[in-house]
């Protein structure tokens, strides 16, 4: 059930104290051996709250640390592009990571006045340096915990290909950093913080204009310039806040800045479902305040805190779902983008829409399905062969115009553009769109749900293989496939996926709760979503409790 809060702005009692927290920063150390406490790359770097002694200086210290080993071991010798969001603990986090880049002499290259950094523009700035290089290849670190509620901190790692790091490169820096907590940070160079700003290797850099310039190579900015459309932007409270008004200005848009506040409580965020603040903006709680303005514009949309994610909100539908949107994107990019390769694919999770496979059908187009992660996208984008990748969770990105890549990492804005330009050009809003596509192609719901399940559960349920699953029809349909393996890449999902005709549902034990999720599709309505919903969550209980049964029969 949600929170009575859900949709509403937080009241005081609910606000992170930020002196606190950022005391906590600098004040509590990490326990290294308690797990909850040691340094964890998840899909997106590592995460935690300086309250929970999981986001601390001493965690900065030893990742960055460990960054600085792997890139000499990687021999990476080029900048390194340092970007940080508005969350409370990027700027601590960044002066620690600081300290620790300028003793080990890597060139880095921070914003200007210290102004906050969209994780795409430091994932185009990466791609821009090294375009034509054979030697002196740069990186980047980003200091977010993306849309993670305000008491959270987040880094990570982007190697040379501008995207997120893969789990070679995370497991290393993960295993060296936990070592150097071990030995009480032995081993970590570290300068004075005034030492670090005034060195040599600490440089200034322009993320903002480069990116906003090269927009008109990802975006149709002929269709755009001087549109009479009406359209409203909400940052979030996000890294991408200044970002908004000069692209306004330099594509002549009539583009509101619904809200320019920056505060690190961000207490004008609505409550998510669960009562917590989380500045996502594919939650219709979060997005209650935008949503409420839907009527004044032609479109609207937001951006997480690091706007790498999207939020489009339509006069038609109001807040489009993330998997929605990303079924428009596809339909308008592979028709509207004609420099792109003829065999050029479409990326998406294994918990994304079958709306796409469709789509992609009608397109003539061929689908990579791939595990949950961005970080399974950036060979594709990085080399054309992938023209939109997408998760189910609103991250994106696509190619420029002429097909090279635009960014290998998460992009909030391009996407909150491509809205524009989409209703611009072809008189309808995304909405509409969506509805059009359903009347052709089938209409179909969605849900996600959570259950209980202990460690040893997770494990089992990750490591499940579909010769262990018994079951052979799901409500009402014979399950036509199993897979435990991702049939884009071959890689392991951590979980299963179960396809009929009309249906299907995956299984993934959670990364960082005592949980399972499945996630369910069908074609057929919402009852029929209702039986195969019930039915997945009996057929993965069934399976988690096969050890147990079969432990029980051999003890009698």
């Amino acid at each position: 059930m949600p929170s009575p809060l859900a949709g509403r702005r937080a009241p005081p009692s609910l606000l992170v104290d930020v002196p606190r927290l950022v005391t906590a920063y600098y004040t509590e150390l990490p326990d290294p051996a308690e797990p909850a406490q040691r340094v964890a790359f998840g899909t997106s770097g590592h995460r935690g709250s300086s309250f929970a002694a999981s986001f601390n200086e001493s965690h900065i210290l030893a990742i960055t640390q460990a960054v600085c080993d792997y890139r000499r071991r990687q021999h990476v010798d080029g900048p390194l592009f340092l970007g940080i969001d508005t969350h409370a603990l990027s700027a601590p986090a960044q002066a620690s990571a600081l300290c620790v880049l300028a003793a080990n002499g890597v060139d880095v290259m921070v914003a200007h006045n210290d102004e906050y950094t969209p994780t795409p523009a430091v994932s185009h700035a990466i791609l821009t340096h090294n375009r034509g290089r054979t030697t002196g290849f740069a990186d980047g670190i980003i200091v977010t915990p993306s849309h993670n509620p305000p008491d959270s901190g987040g880094f990570k790692y982007n190697p040379p290909h501008g995207g997120p790091a893969d789990e070679q490169a995370t497991g290393w820096i993960e295993t060296r950093a936990n070592a150097l907590l071990a030995r009480s940070l032995k081993g970590v160079k570290h300068v004075p913080l005034r030492k670090a700003r005034r060195a040599a290797t600490t440089h200034r850099h322009d993320f903002l204009n480069p990116y906003v310039r090269d927009l008109a190579r990802v975006i149709d900015m002929d269709v755009l310039r001087g549109t009479k459309l009406c359209v409203g932007v909400d940052p979030m409270g996000g890294a991408g806040v200044h970002y908004w008004a000069p692209i306004a200005d330099r594509y002549r848009l009539d583009l509101h800045i619904v809200n320019p506040e920056v505060d690190p409580t961000f207490r004008f965020v609505a409550v998510d479902w669960d009562g917590r603040i989380r500045m996502d903006p594919s939650s219709p709680y979060a997005m209650q305040p935008l949503i409420a303005l839907k009527d004044r514009f032609d479109i609207a949309f937001a951006c997480d805190t690091d706007h790498d994610r999207h939020g489009i909100v339509t006069r038609s539908a109001g807040l489009l779902p993330p998997n929605h949107y990303a079924t428009v994107m596809i339909d308008y990019l592979f028709a509207h983008r004609p420099r792109w390769r003829k065999r050029c694919k479409i990326g998406k999770t294994i918990v994304s829409t079958q709306m796409i496979d469709r789509v992609a059908a009608r397109l003539g187009r061929t689908v990579c399905e791939v595990p949950v992660g961005f970080k399974w996208f950036v060979a594709g984008l990085a080399d054309g062969s992938l023209g939109f990748a997408g998760e189910e969770s609103a991250g994106a990105s696509f190619l420029r115009a002429d097909g090279r890549a635009w960014t290998t990492d998460k992009d909030g804005v391009a996407p909150a553009l491509l809205a524009v330009e989409i209703t611009q050009r072809t008189g309808r809003d995304p909405g509409e769109i969506y509805c059009a596509i359903t009347r052709e192609l089938g209409e179909p719901v969605e849900r996600r749900v959570q259950a209980m399940a202990s460690a040893q559960q997770k494990r089992r349920l990750a490591q499940l293989s579909p010769s262990e699953f018994r079951h052979r029809e799901l409500a009402g349909e014979t399950i036509r496939c199993i897979l435990d393996r991702a049939p884009g890449n071959g890689a392991r999902i951590g979980g299963l996926k179960v396809m009929t005709d009309s249906s299907w549902f995956a299984a993934r034990p959670s990364g960082t709760e005592d949980i399972y999720k499945i996630y369910a599709e069908s074609f057929r309505g919402e009852q029929h979503l209702d039986r195969v919903v019930e039915e997945a969550q009996a057929m993965v209980d069934d399976a988690l409790a096969a050890p147990a049964r079969a432990t029980r029969l051999q003890a009698a």
